[in-house]
Order: structure tokens, then C-alpha cells, then sequence
């Protein structure tokens, strides 16, 4: 049997990257209750990590008498700031092939059968659409000779239902796959990577008080009711600071968090964490002012070195435009940035290249990975002044911001337009349905 030391543990080393040349990392063996024969099993328990996941434990159990077996994987890191949710079109059968990481608290939907599978009623796992819809399949199938003794007209439903899951293979006819995480922790394969995927959208959200205490972040006895915002004269004289967890070691850390003023522009919040154990830094932006009431697309052409310490605001809004690249990197990722061009650019391609989970370790295939390796290089000479590009800043909510240095002259490189939204992007926003006029009258 194998055991994890305490060296280990104190050396924080308890969880190894993933490798099959790593023979002295084996996984530990728990005898353990085998829950269909009621004999004893084994369970083995490797502690490890993997893209995306970062830190996770999976649990494999056997029994030798019966012959039955589980696999499962648990995230061991942490739940992020907020929420996920990928909706991805399914229309050619190359789609069942994307992977998809699904945490346990995922709650997985598809719109045209009325069909949802709740959170925390399967285990996390590592799979493909495919493999998803087999497991739905096989969770279906289960008890159903019980079900077809006791009563056999639901049964014949739930049959004839499998059916439709089983054809949904057949991709005869377009449908939707909704992947909801509230711990920001599941995952849907880009596989047209660094481009844009039409068929896949993300989007984050912001987990509601129910949310936090079902992932255990909230306690059960805490009241639902929102705290009270800051003082905002207090906000824009002090640096408040909370304590948080860091991102990549899960090391304790402090979050700082200040309103600023931006020269030309206007009011945002900016947060920022440093964790002392690994030296890992990053901030975050939220406009600090209402949505505009016109969208703004900031077009810069980059034909000098210079170009790269321009500040510039990205907010959560915004999406990323590189036209010569064929790159376009939509509104939700990476969130809110204060940052430089420079910076932008680099955030972009270890996104793309270093955090990818699809181009590590046997998931990558040799095409893929040339192929992104091709993209990253391709910024590294944006970043060294050889190749000189557009970079489009879209933002439908008007939040984003991109320094003029010939200010308050206009700048001859830099193209600011303002335009009306489209249904679409206020849909998006969440403006269509939201009422500012009356509400208060309403019951």
C-alpha cells in the first residue's frame, strides 16, 4: 500500500503534475465497502494535477469478487470568482467529440428535449458530448426493471425518452448543450483554437447567495440578504483589503481594492492580488459607472515598438479583435484588465498557448499544437515590433479604454467610434428586461 508522507505534506508537494514517467508517485490503496456486492473492494486515491483543473483527486474503486468498478475525478483547488456557463451548438458529429470537463456542481441542459441533469447528482469527470450523453443514457436505464414491475407506463416514457438521447448521436437535427458551473471550474474544448468557435459561447456570472452555500462558501444560518455597499468617499480615499485565496498555489493571499480616477476617461474599481508564496500577481477591473448609453469600438494600428506601453482598460464587456491573426477573443475571457498593450497581448497568449487544458499531455494533439505554438510566436513578434496589426477593442456597454498619447490632441493611429447596439448585445447586457422607470409602484 502506498502512502503520502508528511515530508510531502509539509513540503507541499502532495499534489505532482501528471506524468506517466513518474514511477515513485503511486496512487494510495483503501480497502473499502464495495456498494453492489457488500464485499470488500480497493479504492486507490492519486493526488495530482492537470490543465484547468490544476489540483485534482481521482478515485478509482475495484472489487475482485463482483468485478465492479467506479472511476470519479473531485477538484481539489479552488472555486473561482464566478460562475460559468458554455452553450455550445451541436451540428456536425465532430462536435460529440469536444472534451468537456464537468464539475460536480454543474448542472447540464438541453433545451429542445426539456431534459437537465441537476448538480451534484453525478460526479465530476473528464469526457466527451458524447460521453455525456451515454452517461445520461445509463443513469436513465438504471432501475428501470424496477420501474417497469411497479409502474410500466413510466417506464415506456422514460424508454421511449432514452430513444430521443440515444438519436440526439445522430446530430439528424441541430440541438444545444448548456453546461452551468457555478465554481467556474468546468470546461468545453475550443477545437478551431486560437480563432473563435461560432458554435461555442461563454459567458460568467455572478453566483447568487443559494449558490455559495451549496458549494459550501456561505454558511447555511447566513442571512440571504445582500451587505450594504461601501461608502463610495470612503472607497476613493482608502485601499480596502480582504483576504482571499491565491489562484495558481491556493496559497493565503490579500486582495487590495481602490477606486481610481483615469486621466481622460472615467471612475473604475481596480483589484489586485499578490500571493508572497509563488509570486503570482493579477488584477482585475470593474467599471465603476453605469453602462453607456452608446457601444465604443477602439481600432489601434500598431506600427511601433512604442505601441506597447500604452495603457488600457479592458472590461469584462469587451471583446478582443486581431484582424491580420484571424484572432478574436470574446467578452467573458479574461475579464477585467488594467493593464498595457503589452500586457494585453501576453494575457492573450498564455490563454491561447500556456493555460490551454487541450494542448498538454496527450490531449494535444500534433496539428493543434503547431498550430497554436504558430499563434504564440506570431505575438511574440507583434510584441517585438515585427509585425505590425490592428488591435479592435469592442465594448457594446462603452467601458473600455485605450490611452491617447498625443492627448488631448487627437491620436492619428487610434480610431474611436460610438454605435447603438444591437437587440442582441442589450439581450447580452441584460438591459432589454430591465426596468428603471415605475418599478416602485409594482406589487
Amino acid at each position: 500500500m502506498s502512502v503520502i508522507s508528511e515530508e510531502n505534506v509539509r513540503g507541499g508537494s502532495v499534489f505532482k503534475d501528471i506524468s506517466a514517467d513518474d514511477e515513485d508517485w503511486q496512487p494510495t490503496e483503501i480497502e473499502s465497502l464495495c456498494m453492489n456486492c457488500y464485499q470488500n473492494g480497493t479504492t486507490r486515491l492519486l493526488l495530482t494535477k492537470i490543465p484547468f483543473f490544476k489540483e485534482i483527486i481521482v478515485s478509482s474503486f475495484s472489487c475482485a469478487n463482483c468485478s465492479w468498478s467506479n472511476t470519479e475525478i473531485q477538484s481539489a483547488g479552488r472555486i473561482q470568482e464566478q460562475g460559468v456557463c458554455y452553450t455550445l451548438k451541436v451540428r456536425t458529429k465532430q462536435d460529440l467529440n469536444r472534451e468537456v470537463v464537468k464539475a460536480d456542481c454543474a448542472t447540464t441542459r438541453i433545451p429542445e428535449l426539456d431534459f437537465e441533469i441537476p448538480p451534484f447528482t453525478q460526479k465530476g469527470s473528464l469526457s466527451t458530448i458524447e460521453g455525456l450523453l451515454d452517461r445520461a443514457v445509463a443513469g436513465l436505464k438504471q432501475d428501470q426493471a424496477v420501474r417497469r414491475a411497479a409502474d410500466p407506463e413510466v417506464a415506456d416514457k422514460i424508454d421511449e425518452f432514452i430513444q430521443r438521447l440515444k438519436k440526439l448521436k445522430e446530430v439528424e437535427n441541430e440541438f444545444t448543450l448548456v453546461i452551468e458551473d457555478p465554481s467556474g471550474n468546468s470546461f468545453v474544448e475550443n477545437p478551431v483554437a486560437p480563432r473563435k468557435d461560432e458554435a461555442l459561447t461563454m459567458s460568467l456570472f455572478k453566483r447568487t447567495i443559494q449558490q455559495d452555500k451549496q458549494l459550501g462558501i456561505r454558511a447555511d444560518d447566513d442571512s440571504d440578504e445582500e451587505p450594504a455597499a461601501n461608502d463610495l468617499d470612503t472607497m476613493r480615499n482608502e485601499v480596502l483589503v480582504f483576504n482571499t485565496n491565491c489562484p495558481e498555489c491556493n496559497a493565503p493571499a490579500s486582495t487590495n481594492m481602490k477606486l481610481v480616477q483615469i486621466p481622460h476617461f472615467k471612475e473604475v474599481i481596480i483589484m489586485a492580488t499578490n500571493c508572497d508564496s509563488c509570486g503570482h500577481r493579477t488584477n482585475e477591473v470593474k467599471s465603476g459607472g453605469a453602462t453607456e448609453e452608446l457601444g465604443t469600438k477602439i481600432t489601434l494600428n500598431i506600427t511601433d515598438p512604442s505601441d506597447m506601453s500604452r495603457d488600457l482598460l479592458k472590461s469584462e464587456t469587451c471583446s478582443v479583435l486581431i484582424p491580420e491573426l484571424e484572432f478574436e477573443l470574446g467578452m467573458a475571457a479574461l475579464g477585467g484588465k488594467f493593464t498595457t498593450v503589452e500586457g494585453l497581448l501576453k494575457d492573450i497568449k498564455d490563454l491561447i498557448v500556456a493555460k490551454n487544458p487541450f494542448v498538454c499531455g496527450d490531449s494535444g494533439t500534433t496539428d493543434r499544437v503547431q498550430k497554436l505554438n504558430e499563434f504564440g510566436e506570431k505575438i511574440d513578434k507583434v510584441i517585438a515590433g515585427e509585425i505590425n496589426v490592428h488591435i479592435v477593442l469592442d465594448d457594446p456597454a462603452g467601458n473600455s479604454y485605450l490611452q491617447n498619447v498625443y492627448a488631448p490632441d487627437p491620436d492619428p493611429e487610434m480610431v474611436i467610434e460610438k454605435y447603438s447596439r444591437s437587440f442582441e448585445q442589450n439581450e447580452e447586457l441584460g438591459l432589454n428586461d430591465m426596468k428603471t422607470e415605475g418599478y416602485q409602484q409594482e406589487n
